[in-house]
């Protein structure tokens, strides 16, 4: 029962509605003595929240969060930690004149059958808004995996918007420090301008756009996975697609292996080490040391001014226009919601493994 927490020794609890007094999260299982404070969460949660350059929306939260417990004197003590996270720019009034109507795309219709309940204010538990909790842990996760792994790195960027796709790269020598100074975490000034306009000329229309989002984890130790049900790809594929917008994941090659030879898509050894990396960095579950490379597919957000059909909780055919404060686009939003739930999975095995380690 429930379904809010994520992991078994690293776990995650993210607790809180859109439109409540508060959001954040508990973080049970972090290792002791491990510095931290509140700066270090805030910069990751910096990355997530809106921006003032019309691409976002116009809900304007801080998100500068508080640590209720688990630290003493700047480190880790073991114990589980509280993140709070105030919500300071709620408005839920154009949400009362829809509060009996399901909106198209969002998980009201679902919510209601389930429950007989739902927060219709911005979504509750289901909005985009319950991920500044999982930030919060993924920082967390981020900092205990630099800690732990000397050459640790973990970015992302942005593939894809509105079928506008990003030239090829070699992702082996991007820099997130580089990234993340794009506005929407390109990796091409014409593509990202060429995104912009595909995301403003869907904003006038009153639609939405999606696109496809690539993260890179660096530094990764061989031997990471539970084999079989408990798979390094599988874990991560469903904290990833736990995310409300993700509706599709792949690792390395994808679903473009689909299409080769056995010999195509074999990543060969030599004394050196694997020569391609098609598999993403995992094989049979477990981690092979080279770079985890998955994407994920971003569906456009289903908020949109446009009219469209649906129901009422009585059953009854309407027609609605949503208003309200929306994305156009969940990218670059959900780009480090992404790294958070990667980083989140990477401790939680990183942690199991060394469990077992223990016992050899």
């Amino acid at each position: 029962m429930g379904g809010n927490t994520f992991g078994r020794l690293f776990r995650v609890t993210t607790w809180g509605e859109s439109h409540g007094k508060a959001l954040g999260a508990v973080v049970d299982g972090c290792p002791p003595g491990i510095k931290l404070n509140e700066d270090e969460i805030n910069k990751e949660l910096s990355l997530r929240i809106p921006k003032s350059n019309g691409l976002s929306t116009s809900r304007k939260e801080g998100d500068r969060c508080e640590i209720l417990s688990g630290i003493f004197e700047g480190k880790t003590i073991g114990t589980p930690i509280s993140i709070l996270i105030n919500n300071r720019d709620v408005d839920s009034s154009s949400y009362e004149k829809i509060k009996n109507v399901f909106r198209p795309g969002h998980a009201d219709y679902t919510y209601f059958k389930k429950y007989g309940i739902y927060d219709y204010r911005g979504g509750g538990r289901a909005s985009g808004r319950e991920t500044a909790g999982r930030v919060a842990a993924g920082a967390i996760a981020r900092v205990v995996l630099k800690n732990e792994i000397k050459h640790f790195e973990l970015l992302s960027y942005t593939k894809s918007i509105g079928g506008i796709v990003s030239p090829e790269v070699d992702n082996r020598s991007l820099k997130r420090e580089d990234i993340i100074k794009d506005r929407l975490w390109t990796t091409d000034k014409t593509i990202s301008k060429k995104m912009t306009e595909k995301i403003l000329e869907a904003k006038s229309k009153g639609d939405s756009v999606g696109g496809v989002v690539e993260i890179v984890a660096r530094g990764v130790p061989l031997g990471l996975g539970e084999p079989v049900f408990d798979k390094l790809e599988a874990d991560i594929g469903k904290g990833l697609l736990s995310i409300g917008a993700v509706k599709g994941v792949e690792f390395g090659g994808g679903f473009n292996l689909s299409g080769l030879s056995g010999s195509e898509s074999n990543d060969q050894i030599d004394s050196k080490g694997f020569l391609t990396n098609r598999a993403g960095g995992i094989v049979g579950g477990i981690s092979n040391g080279e770079d985890i490379v998955v994407r994920v597919a971003v569906k456009p957000i289903p908020s949109i001014a446009k009219e469209q059909k649906t129901i009422d909780s009585e059953g009854n055919e309407r027609s609605i226009k949503i208003e309200g404060r929306h994305d156009p686009c969940a990218i670059p939003r959900i780009n480090p919601v992404c790294e958070a739930m990667v980083a989140i999975t990477l401790l939680d095995h990183l942690l199991i493994q060394k469990s077992i380690e223990g016992f050899k």
